[in-house]
């Protein structure tokens, strides 16, 4: 025991160092030099600027050997596309580090104050998951500020469009006018079209970095009429307005299940508080369902049938729109 609480320790101290490393990297300037120095020579190339390697490329850590073993995994790319939705700067290797790390503190100190390794592996299970549920939670944050801003930037553009603006000045407008995170998408996808990116491309490239259903009705009828032709002020501003439709319908919604919602936390909350109670009450009562076989097996079999009427509620609660 006293051998693998030590061994745990150690790890424990890497992976600190590792993760220390890797946010004090990802939080430099480095990387920026690093463009602005192959911007240089690319410009200092001039006839051989066919030689200049201008491909980017996606970086995981600055650990070399970490960056090589998360390029082979498929769901550290996933990972990473989560990391840009969020708007959060920094590697995936950085947050994969710090799941580590929480895990070899967790199972040693449960280990080192239970002596079950067992518990000590479910411990550390239950809270490494932690960073990637911040970032899923600032995903999910970001992408929905993303759908409230979009009716009236299409707005916008319409108006610019009526004004005798072009589609690209339209977006401009949206990228100076608009605060974090549509006004930045945007800004990058004016800029892949001054680049010389067809306009149907970089729409199609906005739409697979940005996760919000919305935006691909505005994709969509902006490329079908660059195909068919058509008024495309006209076609925008119905889009905006479609937007804002789904929107109260969606709200009606959430309201009409509110109940729904409320009547699973309480049936969920009730078993625990009524157990609380009861041992509160009568220690030695409530004391044999976890010191008897058969008291364990129904605690199991009533947290399995809890999970699932869980699930059921929430399939009844949430509807797509």
């Amino acid at each position: 025991m006293p051998l693998l609480i030590a061994v745990l320790a150690t790890l424990a101290v890497l992976l600190l160092c590792l993760f220390l490393l890797g946010v004090a990297q990802s939080g430099s300037t480095e990387r920026r030099q690093r463009v602005d120095s192959r911007l240089a020579a690319l410009a200092m190339a001039g006839p051989d600027v066919s030689t200049q390697d201008i491909v980017r490329r996606t970086v995981y850590s600055e650990v070399p050997w970490l960056h090589r073993f998360l390029s082979g995994l498929n769901w550290t790319r996933a990972f990473d596309k989560s990391l840009r939705q969020a708007g959060i700067k920094g590697f995936a290797g950085v947050y994969i580090l710090a799941a580590a790390l929480i895990f070899c503190v967790t199972l040693a100190l449960i280990q080192l104050i239970t002596g079950s390794i067992l518990a000590g592996i479910i411990g550390g299970l239950a809270l490494c998951p932690a960073p990637f549920l911040r970032v899923r939670r600032q995903r999910a944050k970001r992408m929905a500020a993303f759908g409230r801003q979009l009716p009236d930037a299409l707005d916008l553009i319409a108006r610019a469009l009526k004004a005798g603006n072009t589609f690209s000045g339209g977006m401009r407008m949206v990228a100076d006018e608009f605060p974090d995170p549509i006004g930045p998408e945007f800004g990058i996808t004016l800029d892949e079209i001054n680049f010389g990116v067809d306009t149907g491309k970089a729409l199609e490239s906005m739409l697979s970095r940005v996760d919000c259903p919305d935006l691909r009705f505005f994709v969509v009828s902006v490329n079908i009429q660059r195909e068919t032709g058509g008024n495309l002020s006209e076609i925008v501003g119905n889009t905006a307005s479609l937007i804002r439709e789904r929107f109260k319908l969606l709200g009606r919604v959430r309201i009409l299940s509110a109940e729904g919602r409320l009547s699973a936390m309480v049936l969920l909350a009730m078993p625990f508080a009524i157990a609380f109670v009861i041992y509160l009450i009568n220690p030695d009562y409530m004391s044999l369902l976890f010191t008897e076989p058969l008291g364990r097996m129904l605690i199991a079999a009533n947290l399995v049938l809890m999970a699932i009427g869980t699930l059921c509620i929430r399939k009844m609660v949430n509807f797509r729109i």
